[in-house]
């Protein structure tokens, strides 16, 4: 694996586990709203990326390149209200969606085929990631901020399975 490669799938290890800790922290906001709901979407969204992080890290143990684990920042702690907060998230995947794109042209720039072939799957997985947020933005904004429709949202979004964590590859 050339240094390039594994220096930048490094950093997006480190913005995989802070978009985890972004998340986590969300959800303990809306823990303290008391919105169960958007809290256990957050927390599902949480092991999600802590996910990603994990197939990046595999990805290049099997490529025999080096992990090197960075600090991870302290997230923002509190936000205005559920729309803010997932207005935040939906701001924040398209970061992510771009900090994927920039790897996969640095991979065809550096025409290491098996680096593009993996980020395929994190690029399809970004249109899904900022197709879902934005839904519930817009969700969100159509019903202000009524109580009987933050009901009905946190219900709705209660109901995400919680992702099981991946620490290795599935066999």
């Amino acid at each position: 694996m050339k240094p390039t490669i594994q220096k930048a799938l490094n950093k997006q290890i480190n913005e995989e586990m802070e978009s985890s800790y972004l998340y986590l922290s969300m959800a303990a906001y809306f823990e303290d709203q008391n919105l169960a709901g958007m809290a256990q979407w957050m927390k599902a969204q949480s092991i999600e990326e802590v996910n990603h992080a994990m197939q990046l890290y595999t990805y290049i143990v099997d490529r025999g390149g080096k992990v090197e684990l960075q600090a991870i920042k302290a997230p923002q702690l509190s936000w205005k209200s559920p729309l803010d907060a997932f207005n935040g998230t939906y701001t924040h995947e398209k970061h992510i969606t771009k900090c994927i794109h920039d790897l996969m042209d640095l991979a065809t720039k550096e025409k290491d085929h098996a680096s593009t072939a993996m980020l395929q799957w994190f690029v399809t997985e970004q249109v899904e990631e900022e197709a879902s947020t934005s839904e519930i933005v817009e969700k969100l904004k159509l019903i202000d901020s009524a109580p009987g429709g933050i009901y009905m949202i946190d219900k709705e979004l209660a109901s995400r399975p919680m992702p099981q964590l991946q620490l290795a590859p599935a066999e």
